[in-house]
């Protein structure tokens, strides 16, 4: 998840639906969407098949860094360099999910979800990146055992095969994402895992959010590996990332599809902006910006073939006299025809939404950020999370979807994460915030889905509390509450649990009365849990005492009584 920039000013809410879409496309199109009131329910059902998951990520989960035949990513280098990650925090053990992944699918059984999205670490099967080197049968083995332990319980497997975990050997040989050689040797990952896998596996999603991977990673160096390139090696990575995508697309076409029958999408990453002033047309250009920036950035190359127009023309651009050499770097005509179309699904990433306005000055430096030349902006009535930049505003992911199906033509999204943080030291397993923005982010969905745009999944983010990058272990964003400071890293549901299990089950919001009756079962529910969590602490002590303290007391006792006799025999002579 990005890390988002904004400044917290008090704005009056625009409660009136945005149409973004009809700046973008036609002013003449209609929504019954942007009439509604964002603060209505809408209970209804979700289409029969829709499927419901959760998700996690290599990197963030598995551990056992170092074991079993896996070689060092670049996170495992970046976060032991110290002073990279809250805390210094490593994801050197993680969840400990390596070891513990038949427990997890047994919480995933316990949730009743129909899928499981999850990433496979290019280091664990190939250690130093390349095919041609080696290829680690130990971690071939792990994700054998677990697509197989999956489908056994009739989950189907989600697999993202890019999850920011690039193999170290990578990036000190060439660069990692700034070099065009990783296309090729993604390419080759990719193959192997179509190979090993593509006969269970049938949906396949080559990059998670690769806009934190290049501005984040290669820009600002808050992410690894770690460089400050400016925005120069952001859109370069960013150029490299779509292009692999592509090959991959067309490998896998032209290989396995015939075969195997599977789909291979993208998961790509954007909140919504909102023009702060839906009357000021500088405003909504400047929204309009916002989203091109974000989402456009990867997704028009793959849908229409190019970089969105407003990249274009603002990319290097100082002011309205002086132009630049664009920074952006340029697609032939080959290479846009090739990339065009290579999408069989879009994740969607989403968590938050801002107020945009136009700045009120030209930008001065070169950026990422500041080639946007606009502002974000926050209400401070909406809930905000235990991350900086993750505020509840659940209708900004109606306008989003909207946006998409005008934007690329209505195509098949699937709802890869969404979720929302808490930032507390104790265990707090009633989580009723976050049932909150469950509730209100997959209901905006339903009316999405209802106002045409074409979803058939929704991955709620994430099973467990994880490693979150530079943030380490202070962020959590599980629904299921892991116990860092015991060895064990044992799982406890939160009350986000049972509540999300219910729509599950119900496909939906049936009605008024049986929706309220969960929030109160799962309040009570969490109660108890707590309870037993709270237990676990002294037990474990009590374990510590029992083997531990004990027994070193014991063998003092006898040492000092040794010393004493020795003592009084010689004091005796």
């Amino acid at each position: 998840m990005p890390v988002q920039r904004a400044v917290r000013m008090d704005v009056p809410r625009a409660w009136c639906m945005l149409g973004l879409a009809l700046a973008v496309t036609s002013a003449t199109e209609n929504f019954s969407w942007t009439r509604q009131s964002p603060s209505s329910f809408y209970y209804s059902t979700f289409p029969k098949g829709f499927l419901w998951g959760v998700g996690s990520s290599a990197c963030q989960t598995e551990g056992a860094w170092d074991k079993a035949g896996k070689g060092p990513s670049i996170w495992d280098t970046f976060g032991h360099q110290g002073g990279t990650v809250f805390m210094n925090h490593t994801a050197d053990s993680a969840c400990e999910s390596y070891y513990k992944i038949k427990d997890d699918i047994q919480l995933l059984k316990e949730l009743k979800v129909n899928h499981y999205l999850f990433s496979i670490s290019w280091p664990r099967l190939l250690p130093t990146g390349i095919k041609s080197e080696k290829v680690n049968q130990e971690g071939i083995q792990f994700y054998n055992d677990t697509i197989n332990a999956l489908l056994e319980n009739k989950i189907i497997p989600i697999i993202t095969l890019y999850y920011w975990d690039l193999p170290q050997v990578l990036q000190q040989k060439y660069d990692g994402w700034q070099n065009t050689s990783m296309i090729t040797y993604f390419t080759d990952y990719a193959d192997l895992c179509f190979e090993s896998f593509g006969d269970r596996v049938k949906h396949w999603i080559t990059f998670n959010n690769p806009w934190a991977t290049a501005e984040e990673g290669y820009e600002t160096g808050q992410h690894a590996p770690g460089l400050k390139l400016g925005s120069d090696g952001a859109y370069k990575a960013a150029h490299h990332i779509i292009k692999a995508h592509a090959e991959v697309w067309h490998s896998y076409r032209k290989k396995w599809h015939r075969k195997q029958r599977g789909l291979v999408g993208i998961s790509l990453s954007s909140a919504w902006g909102e023009p702060i002033d839906l009357s000021n047309k500088v405003d909504v250009e400047a929204a309009e910006r916002y989203v091109q920036f974000s989402l456009g950035w990867f997704a028009n190359p793959l849908y229409h073939g190019d970089y969105p127009g407003v990249m274009k023309d603002y990319v290097g651009r100082k002011s309205s006299e002086q132009r630049m050499a664009s920074r952006l770097p340029v697609f032939s005509a080959q290479e846009k025809n090739y990339i065009k179309g290579t999408v069989d699904f879009l994740g969607i990433s989403h968590f938050t939404t801002y107020y945009i306005s136009q700045k009120s000055h030209p930008p001065q430096e070169e950026s990422y950020f500041t080639d946007r030349n606009l502002v974000e902006l926050v209400d401070p009535r909406w809930p905000n999370s235990g991350s900086s930049w993750l505020y509840s505003v659940p209708w900004g992911f109606r306008r989003l979807l909207n946006f998409i199906k005008v934007q690329y033509g209505n195509p098949l999204i699937y709802v890869t994460e969404n979720g929302i943080s808490e930032k507390l030291q104790c265990a707090q397993l009633c989580d009723d915030w976050r049932i909150n923005y469950f509730k209100g982010y997959i209901n905006e969905m339903l009316k999405a889905i209802k106002d045409g745009v074409n979803i058939q999944g929704y991955t709620a983010w994430s099973l467990l509390d994880k490693f979150e990058w530079n943030r380490g272990y202070s962020e959590r964003f599980g629904l299921y509450y892991v116990d860092f400071q015991n060895q064990n890293k044992p799982r406890y549901p939160k009350a986000s649990v049972h509540y999300y299990k219910k729509i599950i089950k119900a496909n939906g919001f049936p009605n008024p009365k049986e929706v309220a009756s969960w929030h109160q079962q799962a309040a009570e529910i969490c109660t108890s849990s707590s309870q037993l969590l709270v237990t676990e602490p002294l037990a474990t002590h009590m374990e510590m005492v029992t083997e531990i303290v004990v027994p070193t007391v014991f063998t003092l006792c006898i040492l000092i009584s040794a010393i004493l006799l020795l003592f009084l025999l010689r004091k005796q002579q």
